[in-house]
């Protein structure tokens, strides 16, 4: 992939120029990581690195820009800062986490069928107990922010150090193509101490919930870019004809959607104070997904099968978007949109 520099894309636009030096300090870094994204702990050293933004436009540029260069990279770099943003955000709030913020983190909060991870308090300690699914690079990383039950109804956040003999990260099952050194599985807890964060409910509470489910669909946003480019590419060749064309247009029409939203929605969320912000996202998070299969679908049927067999690049970006994608549940997500707005919520 081609990119100018060390800049990032012109997506949100940040006043702050400090922000944006910090963005670009992190993309210069990002570019001299040798196997950015396929390399697991040369990523995850460089992740520890970054400097995260103050503010969220700035930090869904950096998403944004680093998803271009490598949609893995991204789904590295994106759970660590948001980590990172909840911490800052309980601490903002007067919450007291006696913890170091250093080395590498991910945010577990994933559940799923016939596994469950409780919390105990026993002479004032929190253990954990169970299995927890989904677990990201949890074999490589320092700590994880993890929800846990702590009655039936009730779900808490702990801080949990993954390096604790008491955890075990399973390898697998992990037969994906994309994000493949992304390993997620689930990980196995036996009484691990653990520390928490905020009262029940806190997690799913907060505003920075909303934010962080759209800092990753920054992420798809940015990731689908290259692909864009490589349909423009083909457009503007002399064996090019109008179907190549509308395909172009076709992606690029929704691409430029999509980069209004995050842009309205970085917006709306740096003014704070919106009881609908749940909704707000998970539009947000609709809109760049419906983009991002437009644009895995126009290029699929532009450019062939080619570039899906002889371009390594190319192929692992089709790929790897296809699973981050993943994370939106598609018709699911959109029925509690229209949920919300039956029952009154969300005016526009």
């Amino acid at each position: 992939m081609k990119h100018r520099g060390h800049e990032p894309f012109p997506l949100l636009f940040s006043d702050d120029d400090t922000d944006l030096d910090d963005v670009r300090e992190a993309l210069g870094a990002a570019d001299a990581v040798e196997g950015l994204g396929s390399n697991v702990a040369a990523t995850l050293s460089w992740a520890k690195s970054v400097t995260p933004p103050r503010s969220l436009a700035a930090t869904w540029e950096l998403l944004s820009s680093v998803a271009a260069r490598d949609v893995a990279a991204a789904r590295v770099l994106e759970p660590h800062l948001d980590a990172l943003a909840i911490l800052g955000e309980a601490a903002r709030e007067g919450i007291d986490v006696d913890v170091d913020p250093g080395g590498s983190w991910g945010v577990f909060a994933a559940e799923g069928p016939g596994m469950r991870l409780e919390a105990r308090r026993e002479a004032g300690t929190w253990t954990l107990h169970g299995t927890k699914p989904w677990c990201s690079l949890a074999a490589h990383l320092d700590r994880a922010l993890v929800t846990a039950w702590v009655d039936d109804e009730r779900r808490q956040l702990f801080v949990l150090d993954l390096r604790d003999p008491a955890v075990t990260a399973r390898t697998g099952p992990w037969h994906a193509r994309g994000l493949a050194g992304v390993v997620s599985a689930p990980i196995d807890v036996d009484a691990a101490v653990a520390h928490p964060v905020g009262e029940p409910g806190w997690y799913l509470r907060r505003p920075g919930f909303a934010h962080g489910g759209v800092g990753v669909a920054a992420c798809w946003w940015g990731g689908a870019m290259p692909l864009r480019d490589a349909l423009r590419e083909a457009a503007a060749s002399e064996r090019a004809d109008q179907l190549s064309r509308t395909h172009l247009g076709r992606a690029d029409t929704a691409l430029w959607a999509a980069r209004a939203v995050l842009r309205d929605t970085a917006t709306a969320f740096g003014a704070g104070g919106s009881a609908s912000e749940g909704l707000r996202a998970a539009r947000a998070r609709t809109v760049v997904a419906d983009a991002v299969e437009t644009t895995l679908a126009e290029a699929a049927h532009a450019l062939g099968p080619l570039p899906l067999v002889a371009d390594e690049a190319h192929a692992r970006r089709v790929a790897d978007l296809q699973i981050y994608l993943r994370q939106h549940h598609g018709e699911r997500d959109v029925a509690r949109i229209g949920a919300d707005v039956a029952t009154g919520a969300g005016a526009w």
